[in-house]
C-alpha cells in the first residue's frame, strides 16, 4: 500500500509490466499435497490412537484437528513465480516481490535450510530456496537475467559471486537432467 509520504525511490516505476510470460514453481502442487498428506496423516494417527485408549472426546479431537493444521502451516510451501524484470514469492497469507532488474544484494543464508534473499533498489526482499531454482530452470533464468542486468547496471553491490555459482550448480543440474533424458548417464 502506497503512501502520499512514501520517500522510496522508484527509479523506473514500481514493477516492470510487459508481454513476457510468468513462469511458476513446477513442484510447487506437489509439494502442497505432501504437506496436506503429512497433516492428515498426523490427524488420522492422533485420532486412532486415541480412540483405541478410549479416551477420544469431541474436544481432544479438535485439539489434534488444531495441531494437524499448525503442521500444515509449518510445512506449506511458498509459490514462487517470475516474471521479466521481477520474482515473487507467495506464503499462505502475503505476497513479497523484488525487481530482479534492480536488485542490490544477493546473500546465501545457511542454516537448517539454505535459503537465497534478495534484496532491490526498492527496499524489497524476498527469501527463497535455491533448490526451487535448480528444479526450475525457467525461473532461474528470470532471475539471472534480471540480476545480469543488475550487475551490468552497477545496482549489484553485493552477492554477485554467489549468484554465480548457482549459475553454474543450475547449470551443472540442466545438463545432468539432458543427460539422463537422452539416455547418455
Amino acid at each position: 500500500m502506497e503512501h502520499g509520504n512514501d520517500t522510496r525511490p522508484h527509479p523506473t516505476g514500481a514493477y516492470p509490466s510487459g508481454t513476457g510470460t510468468v513462469v511458476h514453481d513446477r513442484g510447487w502442487t506437489e509439494d502442497a499435497r505432501t504437506s496436506a498428506r503429512c497433516a492428515g496423516a498426523l490427524f488420522a494417527l492422533l485420532l486412532c490412537v486415541d480412540w483405541t485408549a478410549g479416551s477420544l472426546t469431541w474436544w481432544r479431537g479438535g485439539l489434534w484437528l488444531l495441531l494437524a493444521l499448525l503442521l500444515l502451516l509449518v510445512l506449506f510451501p511458498v509459490r514462487v513465480s517470475a516474471g521479466p524484470g521481477w520474482l515473487a514469492t507467495r506464503r499462505l497469507y502475503r505476497t513479497r516481490r523484488v525487481r530482479t532488474d534492480l536488485l542490490t544484494a544477493v546473500r546465501p543464508l545457511d542454516g537448517v535450510t539454505r535459503r537465497l534473499v534478495l534484496r532491490d533498489a526498492l527496499g524489497n526482499r524476498v527469501e527463497i530456496d535455491p533448490e526451487v531454482l535448480i528444479r526450475n530452470p525457467e525461473l532461474w533464468y528470470r532471475l539471472d537475467e534480471g540480476a545480469r542486468g543488475s550487475e551490468a547496471a552497477g545496482t549489484l553491490l553485493c552477492g554477485a559471486p554467489a549468484l554465480h555459482r548457482l549459475a553454474r550448480r543450475v547449470d551443472r543440474e540442466t545438463a545432468l537432467g539432458v543427460f539422463r533424458a537422452s539416455g547418455l548417464e
